[in-house]
């Protein structure tokens, strides 16, 4: 079993270290405006995920793509002889999509944001349908009970 922190570590390391990479050594024209976001890598050290996000369409997207694939041998083994692992781990790129996350996710709060609006609109306008107290208050039955006391029947006092 190995330890997760270790795991985390050699995580970060791989992320560090194919940023650099990619920023200093591939020089191949395909590569876009690319930020290395995260890594992750298998309990046993053997796959690591590498994600990345590209600045620009989705032409740019494919081409950076591929250029990272024509790269994946020579990243691999500089993370192997950087690890210093027994078995250098394969990499696997993936695109990682937070940019229209975040984008969907504005758009939703901006619907909610507009409907919340309309409700209070809505409400501001709202009259009753009836009263607007259409239920009998506390006070008001105590002080008709204390007139038909007076009113009705003698009390102990008036008796004697």
């Amino acid at each position: 079993m190995t330890d997760p922190a270790k795991v985390r570590r050699h995580a970060e390391r791989i992320r560090e270290l194919v940023a650099s990479v990619v920023r200093s050594q591939i020089k191949d024209p395909r590569l876009g405006m690319i930020t290395i976001t995260d890594a992750r890598i298998t309990a046993d050290l053997r796959d690591a995920t590498v994600f990345y996000t590209v600045l620009g369409d989705a032409a740019a997207q494919a081409s950076t793509a591929a250029a990272l694939e024509s790269a994946k041998g020579m990243l691999r083994s500089t993370v192997g002889k950087a690890l210093g692992l027994r078995h250098s781990p394969t990499l696997t790129f993936v695109l990682d999509d937070v940019q229209d996350q975040v984008k969907h996710i504005d758009d939703l709060l901006a619907a909610a944001r507009q409907s919340d609006a309309e409700v209070q609109r809505m409400a501001a306008q709202a009259k009753y349908a009836g009263e607007p107290q259409p239920y009998r208050l506390d006070e008001d039955e105590d002080a008709e009970g204390d007139r038909d006391d007076d009113e009705g029947t003698p009390s102990a006092t008036d008796r004697r």
